[in-house]
């Protein structure tokens, strides 16, 4: 029996603009459909799931690999940084990421408040005089590129590069375009490890994944090293910078609940899980291959097919959050799948979300007529990142 495929290319810029009432309609035919992706994408075909129970529980389904050497595929990333989390199953994925939790730490974490307050005033210091900025540019991106730039000790020189290579890994601009950019990352971050080991490891996270040992001796290979360093530093900043500006456009765009924010400022961290459901960092979560047979909201995938789960889709899902286009601050978020489920859970959710409410907080107190100053600039190529090149406000 034939599937009826959907080309999500057919419905234009506006899908890249609002997906969402295209979500919509997917939904109301079904929870899992087949699609065409859009360019850079295009002709590529994998199953969409839109439903938010049945995006929850594929998320958490060991039967959907992450590693696709166990479907005989070995993709871009791989090849030229080497085996990270993201990509990777049980055991592999157990080991890797209890290494990894050994120098990570919510501990850690923690300590890094002071540093992230000084940050953030700095940024805002140098922003506020202006009168009116690219949101975007002079104070989402540079907050958490800097925050983890320090925590894994990579040198202020090679910030501004570093931003437009990671930028380019996840919202292609073009294949070519994709694979200059591992490829200069690969090298990157070889030297960068290289050199700590060298000079002797300082007190920044990558040197303390250098020194860690597991009590059976276990240690990360170079590679994993690498791929670990990579996934730190992009995952550490590509999506807290979305995360950030997402927040204060529907912020911006809901005056209402603006006023009740600035009203109670204890409404925060609800203010902060609202924009992760509302328009999450990310679309859709990272590819997963069916390792056997396997059923997802009665559609039956077939070994080896690959599979996305749609967040953005998911929380859009009134089964789940009702009136689910309404930003509501006040709103039960739990559930909310912004950071995945399961395993493959976010590591840095807790420094997300930290960084998030200083940003907003600070913002907030600090520019009392907050106000955009135009429409924000295109929305990020893809179907992995959610969020928009630039975001002029004024105050």
């Amino acid at each position: 029996m034939s599937v009826q495929v959907t080309d999500l290319a057919e419905f234009g810029e506006q899908f890249r603009t609002d997906p969402h009432p295209v979500y919509a309609r997917l939904r109301e035919r079904g929870p899992v459909h087949r699609v065409r992706l859009p360019a850079p994408d295009a002709h590529h075909e994998t199953w969409l799931v839109v439903g938010h129970e049945e995006a929850r529980a594929a998320l958490a389904d060991p039967r959907l690999a992450k590693d696709g050497n166990r479907i005989g595929i070995t993709f871009l990333d791989e090849q030229l940084i080497g085996k990270y989390l993201l990509i990777a199953d049980p055991p592999q994925h157990t080991r890797l990421r209890a290494l990894v939790t050994r120098a990570f730490t919510a501990r850690r974490v923690e300590a890094l408040r002071p540093r992230i307050e000084r940050i953030t005033a700095d940024l805002l210091d140098a922003m506020l005089p202006r009168g009116t900025a690219d949101l975007v540019d002079a104070f989402a991106y540079p907050l958490p590129l800097t925050v983890i730039s320090e925590l894994l000790g990579i040198p202020e020189p090679d910030r501004a590069e570093f931003r437009a290579l990671s930028s380019e890994a996840v919202a292609p601009t073009g294949a070519i375009a994709e694979r200059e950019a591992f490829v200069r990352l690969a090298a990157y971050l070889t030297e960068l490890i290289e050199d700590k080991r060298c000079s002797g490891p300082g007190d920044d996270l990558l040197s303390d994944l250098i020194r860690t040992t597991a009590a059976d001796g276990d240690r990360l290979s170079p590679g994993e090293l690498r791929g670990m360093a990579f996934l730190l530093l992009i995952a550490g900043h590509e999506t807290t910078v979305n995360l950030i500006t997402n927040a204060v456009h529907a912020l911006l765009t809901h005056p209402g609940q603006l006023a009740d924010l600035r009203a109670d400022m204890t409404l925060l961290d609800g203010a902060v899980e609202e924009a992760l459901r509302y328009e999450g960092p990310v679309e859709n979560a990272t590819f997963r291959f069916a390792a056997e047979p396997l059923e997802i909201g009665g559609t039956a995938i077939g070994r080896g097919e690959v599979v996305m789960v749609g967040l953005t889709a998911a929380h859009r899902d009134a089964a789940r959050f009702p009136a689910p286009d309404r930003f509501d601050i006040r709103r039960d978020t739990r559930g909310h799948l912004a950071f995945g489920h399961g395993v493959h859970y976010c590591l840095g959710a807790p420094l997300a979300r930290l960084e998030a409410r200083i940003a907003l907080r600070a913002l907030l107190d600090r520019a009392p007529d907050l106000a955009l100053a135009g429409p924000p600039g295109a929305w990020l190529p893809g179907m992995l990142m959610r969020g928009v090149r630039s975001l002029p406000v004024r105050w």
